[in-house]
């Protein structure tokens, strides 16, 4: 079982292809969901089945919890690692049920101490949902289904670290809405790392603690979700721009058929979804939803507005718009460069819950004479409930 005390996974591969090459020096937290992210061919696959050694990478290092899997002279083979693995399709033996695909991984596992298990069997089958599903054999599953039992039969070989590769890539939309509840249930119920490869956005907002961007083999961005999403010169700001927030729902306007939700930031007013007070909710809010204004308005229908200081500005590749990294409330230049050098100190950056993007022109840019401490409201037309 990996450990609580914060070891990483330590991953340095160097692998060619003929037209390819992978380049990847890393340390990956050792708890949590590391989202391995980018566009297809850009080596997300590759490193993750260096990871899985699946693929030999001569003169690769890999050492997962203290235990070394990869050196100079060393490589343990793939039946010998501790891994789980969630390929694309399920790949479920035909011929058993469920119940048996499940006693097939479970034979092929050795514990010498049963309470090293990552879950117990009925914790994963509960986990999964897939209860009613035991006697029926993969023919009479859909597709959603399959890949459950599928996740649920790599957990079944108690693995040290999970490794998926888009599992939900052969699904359609009901599908994935479908499984996406089970995939966070997983993050927040298990104790080993997860690798999950997506190109998807909406899953890696969803699903991530941790973020490695990639692009042609290469590691172009690489922390915490908060880093990755909020770092101006972040390949992501390409298209992705925004912001996720982890949210605790406080009360409601039934009259309105609203919710009021806080973060470290502030609250906001979000349509109602039924879910209990107290419940945490994780929103996304794109940086194309967020309009400046220099004084709070009140005759407008967004719901959402909060103060915010300027922290940094930067000019996007399309040349007609800027970025703006906003520090939630309003706050003195001076109080804003003591803050950077606290956080320059300490070990863990700033929350992303404090901070908001947004995506603006030049123009409206230069008409607000917008600057580093200039004070703003930052006004969110739309938010996104991911969960």
């Amino acid at each position: 079982m990996a450990s609580d005390t914060g070891v990483p996974i330590d991953a340095h591969f160097t692998h060619c292809y003929d037209d390819f090459v992978l380049d990847v020096d890393l340390a990956l937290p050792a708890k949590g969901v590391t989202v391995l992210y980018g566009q297809s061919g850009s080596g997300k696959t590759t490193l993750l089945r260096c990871l899985a050694g699946l693929v030999h990478a001569p003169g690769g290092v890999l050492s997962v919890d203290g235990e070394q899997w990869q050196g100079d002279e060393l490589f343990v083979p793939t039946h010998k690692r501790p891994i789980g693995y969630v390929f694309q399709e399920p790949s479920l033996f035909e011929h058993l049920t469920v119940e048996g695909n499940l006693n097939y991984a479970q034979k092929r596992v050795d514990l010498a101490d049963p309470s090293d298990s990552v879950l117990s069997s009925n914790e994963v089958i509960e986990l999964l949902g897939i209860e009613n599903l035991m006697q029926r054999k993969p023919n009479q599953l859909s597709g959603g289904e399959k890949q459950r039992v599928a996740i649920a039969r790599a957990l079944f070989s108690q693995p040290e670290l999970l490794l998926m590769d888009e599992p939900l890539a052969s699904l359609d939309t009901q599908r994935k809405r479908e499984i996406l509840p089970y995939l966070e249930k997983l993050r927040l119920e298990l104790k080993i790392p997860i690798v999950y490869v997506t190109h998807s956005i909406d899953e890696l907002s969803r699903l991530a603690d941790w973020v490695v961007v990639l692009d042609q083999g290469r590691v172009v961005a690489n922390g915490s979700l908060a880093d990755v999403l909020t770092a101006l010169d972040s390949p992501m700001q390409l298209d992705d721009a925004g912001v996720v927030l982890e949210t605790t729902i406080r009360s409601r306007e039934a009259q309105w058929a609203l919710m009021r939700v806080s973060f470290i930031g502030g609250e906001l007013l979000l349509a109602d979804n039924g879910r209990a007070e107290g419940e945490t909710l994780r929103v996304r809010v794109d940086a194309r939803d967020i309009s400046l204004t220099l004084s709070q308005h009140t005759d407008t229908s967004i719901l959402n507005a909060l103060p915010a200081t300027v922290i940094e500005i930067s000019a996007c590749p399309s040349q007609d718009a800027v970025l703006v990294k906003l520090g939630l409330g309003h706050q003195s230049i001076a109080a804003l460069d003591e803050s950077k050098v606290i956080d320059e100190q300490s070990e863990a950056s700033r929350d992303s819950s404090e901070m908001l993007l947004s995506r603006i022109t030049r123009r409206s840019a230069e008409h607000l004479a917008l600057a580093v401490g200039s004070q703003v409201w930052a006004q969110i037309k739309s938010v996104a409930v991911l969960r």
